[in-house]
């Protein structure tokens, strides 16, 4: 038997990765096993809910038209609770049956900068992540914790073994590798890094379903669809896609039978999800917020936000992303009009306070690449303009003490996003941050865009008032 040991026990995982799984299972191939935790203290209640229930849980589906489905998901063998030791989360990953360790990190929750190298000198948990793998302790970030199975696994005998990312972080294996290198490198364990170089793979791959946090009403209707008092119940979208680069190096379960993609490459498909899905998103967020909306199908349905979105999708990323040059196996905008008839599902109830969080990670990993393309080929940008000029309404509203739920941004520097919001002219400091920009940042061209932008993006809360909160 294989197993696969997953790390982040979250919504995220248990309505995608573990779904194609059990599809799987039900067409008779068991072969692979599903083991999964957390590696900090997080999500304890659902994470007990799971044990007590074997590992089995439901999840409810929901498509634009509102058609509800049930799905019992058993594939789960083995919920392992947290210890800040990740004693059990070290055997399983010595164990030589686990042939795939995968995982769903947040795009900040790599600590890389711009130029893809750790950013040792912003955060102190990937400092103190440092002491503890020098001193033989597992860490809380994924290379701390990284570092600590693969030792485990080498001692072990050292079996190979993939490593998966499950996330929105473009280029996501390889970046990933280079940092976990870096960081092992920075360990001085020259043994390990040998080892990983040699014994473990890292492929891209492209992620995609929303996937809302669970509210009490989930598992309301799940009691009076099914007769079952499920505490783990969790809901999604029916639209569901995986595409992964086939480079694993220990066997992998037969996907392909269950609708992923394993493809040679996943760049035209990962750009295309982060810019005209994850982008638009954020976009969708942090406009319906200024105007008091409180989930993303209010802010889809309002028509001057559905035509931002529209815009930026048309004007500037289609144009990039499908060259006479370079065609797209994609039909963009087809696939943008699916991504806002999803967004645009009621029934989700997707928050904006989930889709809003780490801005200072997506402006660099979602918007910035379409700058610099349409800059560099002379072009305009007064359409992905709009999303920065957003995030800045939207970012002084959260200085201000204004916006109506926490702002959560593992990548924002507080002192940073309080300057920008401070200083004499916050457009000019937005585009001079080189943190959100890189070698872009204080460039003119840019700033006079995000200017106009922003006149337009006062305009258009001024047509709604003050929203009431």
């Amino acid at each position: 038997m294989n197993r696969i040991l997953h790390l982040g026990l979250g919504s995220f995982h248990r309505a995608h990765q573990a779904v194609y799984l059990q599809r799987l299972h039900d067409l008779g191939d068991p072969s692979w096993t599903l083991a999964a935790g957390n590696l900090r203290a997080d999500m304890i209640e659902t994470i007990e809910a799971l044990r007590r229930q074997g590992g089995t849980y439901t999840l409810e589906t929901i498509s634009p038209a509102g058609e509800h489905r049930y799905e019992r998901i058993h594939v789960l063998s083995e919920v392992v609770p947290y210890t800040p030791d990740l004693r059990r989360l070290i055997e399983l990953a010595s164990d030589a049956a686990t042939r795939i360790i995968s995982f769903t990190v947040t795009e900040a929750g790599y600590y890389l900068n711009d130029r893809h190298q750790l950013d040792w000198d912003t955060h102190a948990e990937l400092r103190d992540d440092l002491q503890r793998a020098r001193n033989g302790q597992p860490g809380q970030t994924i290379y701390g914790a990284l570092v600590a199975l693969l030792r485990a696994r080498r001692r072990a005998g050292g079996a190979a073994l993939t490593l998966l990312n499950c996330d929105n972080l473009r280029h996501n294996g390889d970046r990933f590798r280079a940092g976990l290198l870096q960081f092992i490198e920075a360990v001085g364990d020259a043994a390990l890094h040998d080892w990983v170089s040699r014994c473990t793979s890292s492929p891209n791959a492209m992620v995609d379903r929303i996937t809302p946090r669970p509210t009490p009403e989930v598992r309301q209707r799940v009691r009076q669809a099914l007769g079952v008092d499920d505490a783990a119940a969790l809901m999604a979208e029916s639209f569901i896609q995986w595409v992964i680069e086939d480079r694993f190096i220990a066997g992998r379960p037969a996907w392909e039978r269950v609708g992923v993609e394993l493809v040679d490459s996943v760049d035209a498909y990962e750009e295309a999800k982060i810019r005209l899905l994850n982008a638009t998103h954020s976009c969708i967020a942090w406009a319906g917020t200024l105007v008091g909306y409180q989930y993303i199908h209010e802010g889809t349905q309002d028509p001057r936000i559905r035509a931002m979105a529209h815009a930026y999708v048309t004007d500037d990323v289609i144009p990039v992303l499908h060259r006479p040059d370079k065609p797209c196996p994609i039909d963009l905008q087809r696939y943008r009009d699916v991504v806002l008839e999803r967004f645009g599902n009621p029934a989700i109830r997707d928050t904006n306070q989930r889709v809003a969080m780490d801005g200072f990670s997506k402006i660099p990993g979602f918007i910035a690449p379409t700058v610099v393309e349409r800059l560099a080929r002379d072009e305009g940008i007064d359409s992905v303009a709009m999303l920065p000029a957003l995030f800045l309404a939207f970012l002084q509203r959260w200085h201000r003490g204004e916006l109506p739920y926490t702002y959560q941004d593992q990548a924002m520097d507080e002192a940073v996003a309080r300057a920008i919001c401070t200083a004499d002219d916050p457009v000019r400091a937005l585009c001079g941050c080189t943190q959100l920009w890189g070698a872009l940042a204080g460039d003119a061209r840019l700033e006079a865009a995000v200017r106009r932008a922003f006149g337009r993006v006062q305009d258009f809360v001024a047509q709604y008032g003050e929203p009431t909160h």
